[in-house]
């Protein structure tokens, strides 16, 4: 039975989408106008970031989890440490090939922070931003009785399944549709503060800050799994928060430290 969707969770689903599509947008322009960066830069990190995390790492996971599926399922804590290395490896990694490569010429403390917009930003809006747009319009149809309609003409089997597919906008409680929206905003706060340390490893030749943003993003992601069936999702997204936090405060100090060096 196809049920209405609460109104908190149409807020939520609105915040997520209005902060994943809004937020990168704000910084943007932010780093354009006060910064006066180029928006080549943030192209640059969002190219990458599909590059390295949404082709060449997925290719990776169709591999390796079609070859070793059961053992993950098994093992959260193994399936936790492969994700969180393969996404360090191939983001950190192509955050440092680009800067390195394709913008040797614009590089600087400033670019690197467009830089990580970008790469941030895109993620948001293609893992965040688009499904919560497809999700407020589905909404509205199941609201306004539209799916429901769609669905009488389906037969018994496939209209279960169809609704079954839906349940998830009914049965979530509503506030968890606002975990989304927090969730991308350490998401972007952590790629541009990742940005920074792996420019700093490109322009001054200090490699150990490419194997700390490597170290830190593996941190993230394997926490993030191990943890996401164990502890309440807005526990979870609150020492995301608080952790990022600290890292945004570090980096500030050495984004200042390095504007009173040199």
């Amino acid at each position: 039975m196809v049920e209405q969707v609460s109104g908190v969770a149409i807020a939520g689903i609105i915040f997520s989408m209005v902060v994943s599509i809004g937020l990168p947008v704000l910084l943007l322009i932010l780093a354009k106008v006060k910064m006066h960066t180029r928006i080549a830069d943030a192209a640059i990190g969002a190219g990458t970031f599909v590059l390295f995390a949404l082709v060449l790492e997925q290719a990776l996971h169709m591999v390796v989890l079609d070859a070793a599926e059961d053992v993950f399922l098994e093992n959260i804590w193994l399936y936790a440490l492969y994700a969180g290395l393969a996404a360090g490896l191939f983001e950190e990694t192509g955050r440092f090939l680009a800067m390195k490569h394709w913008m040797k010429k614009s590089l600087s403390r400033e670019s690197s922070l467009m830089y990580g917009v970008g790469h941030g930003g895109i993620e948001a809006i293609l893992l965040v931003g688009f499904s919560s747009i497809s999700n407020l319009i589905t909404v509205m149809m199941i609201n306004g009785g539209e799916i429901e309609s769609a669905f009488s003409m389906l037969d018994g089997a496939a209209r279960e399944e169809a609704v079954q597919g839906l349940s998830v906008l009914w049965t979530t409680p509503g506030y968890q549709f606002f975990l989304a929206g927090i969730e991308r905003v350490s998401a972007v706060v952590l790629h541009i503060c990742l940005s920074y340390l792996v420019y700093r490893a490109v322009k001054y030749g200090m490699r150990k800050y490419y194997f700390v943003a490597i170290g830190i993003h593996f941190l993230v992601d394997a926490v993030t799994v191990f943890l996401a069936n164990s502890v309440s999702l807005v526990l979870l997204e609150a020492v995301l928060l608080v952790a990022v936090g600290i890292l945004a405060v570090v980096v500030r100090r050495m984004y200042r430290e390095e504007a009173e060096r040199y």
